[in-house]
């Protein structure tokens, strides 16, 4: 039977005041951490300190989202729904030990979600306590406000609102401000963090790589399917009057009237905004919704270059096969011949077809070629830019990974955004369809050993893996984690290319899902 206890030894002393958290099957756990505080559009602030031992048994709130979820695909990705608030600033944490000496790696999660939607609990496999068990490190996820809450830019009608485009980013560094002071007492070591994060949570990590105030903070990232092209990031060029000017007008209000977009009720907030949004459609007009390039951050290294600060950290950076492999597939691929399987590529393809079949087997030689159909270009081009320019960096190494996977459903559907989050995290389990007796659990144990590796040193390479080598100038060195892993070299730049050209060309594919 699990051990569980909830006493004084599961009390910790933190800068402000002593929590009360819980062990359960050899894991501490400490949920609904506050670790800043805020007004709606206004920077964070320190929490204040209390008295006593405050409760931290269960999640806290978590920011509020535009639009409810539609639950759906939860053999994919099982997620969870939790009560929301704009006072959403909380962490939570999963410990083995709370011995301040003990000096554990710590990895901080962001979740995914853009960063207009999620929360540090929306899927199943965030949960931090086989990480922990299984990696010896600690383990925190935080949530922050998100979308117009985090991400609206009202400087334009006065200086109270500085930065008030960037406060979901401020929230963040908040809260590793709060790690770094507060964790050794979970048995952390403050100077040895990694962020990491997949899809608009690997955003956040590049974010804020760029961001001068995060420096110091974490010392390790890992980016998962998270770079896109500046087309993709919707965070303009320009100031954001416009948009608000918008919402102003929808509420029937004047720019002197701008302090009530502070205490307006939420679900109005968003309607005056979409509609306002709706009106705007010059892509270079700031619209909210994601950070804003200005003093405070810098913009993405793979558009911008990498900070002075942001040269010295590692990354472990990469993508998953399909990335937009959601909708259910409509054939079988094992039981059609090469030539019915041509066929279906050719009806997406055209003329390109040929030429991808050739360079696909050449980069996936144990896969089918109807796999190209669901072949990820959005995400791959991008990551393979800023792995291109972060390998010219001298002060850091960087390394590349494909995950590759096949998993039992739908007649073997290639990896799918977010399909590789519960290896990461040691979440298979969790997870149904990730789950093949002696396949999925070797790779869980390579991918976690990986991932662990480079969080405790910097350097991905262990026992149950072929030799990773860090990418170089030209020469990004991928490790495809699949049944079999191998390190590649250049191996599907060809094809990405050529695919990428070709999707736009005819694909018609939707973007929907790329906030999960």
């Amino acid at each position: 039977m699990a051990k569980f206890l909830c006493d004084e030894s599961t009390i910790v002393s933190t800068k402000a005041g002593k929590l009360q958290g819980y062990f359960y099957n050899g894991v501490y756990v400490f949920k609904g951490v506050h670790y800043a505080e805020a007004e709606r559009f206004m920077q964070p602030t320190e929490v204040e300190p209390w008295e006593g031992v405050k409760d931290a048994t269960s999640y806290g709130m978590v920011c509020n989202l535009m639009h409810q979820d539609n639950p759906q695909g939860e053999l994919m990705v099982p997620h969870a729904y939790w009560p929301q608030s704009e006072h959403c600033q909380n962490l939570n944490i999963w410990t083995t030990g709370l011995d301040s000496n003990s000096k554990k790696p710590v990895m901080v999660w962001f979740h995914g979600g853009g960063f207009f939607a999620g929360s540090a609990i929306e899927q199943l496999a965030y949960e931090g306590d086989e990480m922990a068990k299984n990696g010896d490190v600690v383990v925190v996820n935080v949530n922050h406000r998100l979308n117009i809450l985090g991400y609206l830019d009202l400087k334009p009608f006065g200086e109270k609102y500085k930065n008030s485009a960037n406060c979901g980013n401020a929230d963040l560094v908040a809260a590793l401000k709060w790690v770094k002071e507060n964790i050794s007492a979970f048995g952390g070591d403050p100077d040895n963090v990694t962020i990491f994060g997949q899809s608009g949570g690997g955003m956040k990590v590049t974010s804020l790589m760029q961001t001068p105030e995060a420096d110091g903070l974490f010392h390790k990232a890992i980016v998962m399917s998270g770079v896109l092209d500046p087309d993709f990031m919707g965070n303009g060029k320009t100031g954001g009057e416009q948009i608000v000017s918008g919402m102003l007008e929808e509420l029937r209000l004047t720019k002197e009237e701008v302090g009530k977009l502070e205490t307006i009720e939420y679900p109005e907030l968003v309607k005056a905004y979409e509609k306002a949004s709706e009106k705007i459609t010059d892509p270079s007009v700031y619209k909210g919704c994601s950070p804003m390039v200005n003093d405070y951050y810098l913009g993405e290294p793979h558009i911008t270059g990498f900070t002075e600060h942001a040269k010295t950290i590692p990354m472990m950076i990469g993508t998953v096969i399909g990335e937009f492999a959601f909708m259910p597939l409509f054939f079988n691929k094992y039981e059609m011949t090469e030539e019915e399987q041509t066929a279906l590529v050719k009806e997406k393809y055209k003329e390109y077809s040929d030429e991808l079949i050739s360079l696909f087997k050449e980069a996936y030689p144990g896969k089918k070629i109807t796999d190209l159909i669901s072949l990820d270009f959005i995400f791959r081009i991008p990551t393979m830019k800023l792995i291109a320019e972060a390998s010219k960096r001298s002060e850091a190494d960087t390394y590349s990974y494909m995950f590759a996977y096949e998993f039992p459903i739908q007649h073997g559907k290639i990896a799918w955004h977010c399909s590789d989050i519960p290896f990461v995290f040691h979440n298979i389990e969790r997870v149904p369809s990730a789950n093949v007796d002696g396949v999925s659990d070797k790779l869980q144990e390579q991918v976690f050993a990986s991932v662990i590796n480079f969080a405790r040193n910097g350097n991905p390479n262990n026992d149950l893996i072929p030799k990773w080598d860090a990418s170089k100038e030209n020469d990004e060195a991928t490790l495809v984690f699949d049944k079999v892993c191998e390190c590649r070299h250049n191996y599907d730049h060809k094809l990405v290319e050529l695919g990428r050209e070709a999707f736009f060309k005819y694909a018609q594919m939707g973007f929907g899902n790329v906030q999960h």
